[in-house]
């Protein structure tokens, strides 16, 4: 089953991306992390969608060309919207459903772990029933969502973004608007100083997040 592929970016601006981190890397440490996470997850999207994937950009009209500048080749970079992340999810999803009618992944820029066979197993799900698909965080959150058709108001989780309770909410909505929901294995993403020595310890961490991670590492 053919799918396409967004990933949601903020462009790798020193002191708006990756703030938790700052104490051990510094706002530069931070944004060069940002823009080696903007690679590696755009490369999994043109891997698992060539000819479908996207990179949707924020937090102004400048940020897609920034972005553009670390992302794979054959990745284009769409403006993002207005509003908190829900919004900018419902907008940019929707867009890319109208392109390309087929199932829909869309991820963030903090799983650095990402395979190909991730995209197979929503696939899978998605093909058998499914009408959208989590990757369940261990912060509570999703690492990725995967999509059959537009659904925005999946995405209208207000003040409940960022927060513990993204998933639980999430499925709750999918239920009230009787989407089937499927669940990926739980994972941990890439958010705080914690996160960053548990997956420094994984062997499959790619080279160019560990070098980035370097601080962390000494701190």
């Amino acid at each position: 089953m053919d799918v396409s592929a967004l990933v949601m970016a903020k462009a790798p601006r020193p002191g708006s991306v990756k703030t938790r981190l700052e104490p051990l890397l510094g706002a530069g440490g931070c944004a060069a992390l940002q823009a080696e996470l903007i690679s590696l997850t755009t490369g999994w999207a043109a891997s698992v969608a060539p000819g479908r994937a996207y990179v949707a950009c924020g937090p102004d009209a400048e940020a897609p060309a920034e972005v553009a500048d670390h992302a794979a080749a054959g990745v284009e970079a769409l403006a993002d919207g207005p509003g908190d992340l829900g919004d900018r999810l419902a907008l940019a999803s929707a867009r890319v459903l109208a392109a390309h009618p087929e199932p829909l992944l869309v991820i963030g820029t903090d799983m650095p772990l990402l395979r190909p066979a991730d995209a197979a197993a929503a696939e899978r799900l998605l093909s058998g029933g499914s009408d959208v698909v989590f990757g369940p965080a261990l912060d509570g959150g999703y690492w990725l969502v995967g999509l059959t058709r537009p659904a925005p108001a999946l995405f209208e989780l207000g003040d409940a973004w960022g927060g513990p309770r993204v998933l639980e909410r999430s499925l709750e909505l999918a239920a009230s608007l009787r989407l089937r929901a499927g669940l990926l294995d739980h994972r941990r993403d890439l958010d705080d100083a914690a996160d960053a020595r548990a997956l420094l310890a994984d062997p499959e961490l790619p080279a160019g997040i560990a070098d980035r991670l370097g601080g962390v590492r000494a701190g």
